[in-house]
């Protein structure tokens, strides 16, 4: 039973705009060679060196939602899709590419806003063209979608759930493949009821379905309510926060609106299953001044992988022991 659904018009250009702090950040990481992603450059011109414990912040969730996606990789091979909700100016899909991946679907959303920038920098750019240009295939444009043989970025707004189905529909999805959706403090910038939704329309129409979820948490104490104060003075209404008090909180919002199971963890965990070696070669990169405040910033975000069906639920992201091959060289 879906919830009532709530109205959700008004200026949305604080939420937008955290993707291009997100992007920017990534960039400031790459730049000074936390990890390697060369198609950012295509869509972050310019970023200025951020602090040590946000380029740091910043790898870990890298690094985590990355061993994710080859854990569920590791299961299916290829033959499966992959949705990106408030994809933003991800580089996922060419670097799977890179890493010898050829998806059967890979779907990207957005608000317009960001697919129309997104659309028109992959447009213009030789090198990602030709990454979605599969032999014998098509690419179609309009402002803010593109269509190509295995990849498309829409448009949407995520909390319409008959838009979401509708631009999924206009992008082949498959309802019966194993699916990877990703979120990026994607979630709680959506109203509760209109989350609630969306989240119960994908358990009831993907069978076999992860959802790999990185966000806040803990945000009942007193560095949540400044991280709070802070969002909401940049114009970013954590609308979805409840779901943000604890990794119980967490997993109750996928339990409760249809996922089989949930499992979550906070960063301080995800970073200390790094590997030994791997820490050592990101730790002498910069010097933290603070130490207690990079350990505060990861006490307060968190990656959570929901699954539907048997497939995914042995999935278990913080014995990882090897390195990744899809982005840290």
């Amino acid at each position: 039973m879906m919830d009532r659904q709530l109205s959700f018009h008004g200026d949305e250009s604080g939420v937008i705009a955290t993707n291009d702090d997100a992007s920017e950040s990534k960039r400031s990481c790459v730049k000074l060679g936390y990890y390697h992603d060369e198609y950012l450059q295509s869509f972050v011109k310019i970023s200025e060196k951020k602090a040590p414990e946000i380029n740091r912040g910043y790898y870990a969730r890298v690094k985590g939602i990355e061993i994710c996606i080859e854990k569920f990789l590791k299961k299916t091979g290829d033959k499966c899709q992959i949705i990106n909700l408030g994809c933003g100016f991800d580089t996922l899909y060419w670097r799977l590419r890179d890493a010898s991946h050829m998806v059967q679907n890979f779907i990207e959303l957005d608000f317009p806003t960001v697919t129309a920038k997104k659309c028109y920098q992959i447009k213009r750019n030789k090198v990602l063209l030709e990454k979605i240009n599969i032999e014998d295939g098509e690419i179609k444009f309009s402002p803010t979608d593109l269509h190509a043989p295995n990849y498309h970025i829409v448009g949407v707004d995520l909390r319409s759930v008959d838009e979401v189905a509708n631009k999924l529909k206009q992008s082949d999805v498959d309802f019966q493949l194993p699916t990877i959706f990703l979120s990026e403090c994607v979630l709680v910038y959506i109203e509760t009821a209109n989350c609630n939704n969306l989240l119960k329309w994908i358990a009831s129409n993907f069978t076999s379905a992860a959802f790999v979820n990185y966000e806040q948490v803990n945000m009942n104490d007193r560095f949540g309510e400044v991280m709070l104060g802070n969002l909401r003075a940049r114009g970013c209404n954590l609308a979805g926060v409840e779901s943000c008090l604890s990794l119980e909180t967490q997993i109750l919002r996928f339990v409760q609106n249809g996922f089989t199971g949930a499992r979550s963890w906070d960063m301080c965990q995800i970073y200390d299953s790094l590997p030994t070696s791997e820490r050592h070669r990101i730790e002498k990169i910069e010097m933290l001044d603070e130490g207690e405040l990079l350990v505060q910033l990861f006490q307060h975000y968190c990656i959570t992988v929901a699954w539907n069906g048997e497939l995914f639920q042995d999935i278990e992201i913080t014995v990882e022991k090897r390195l990744s091959t899809l982005m840290i060289d």
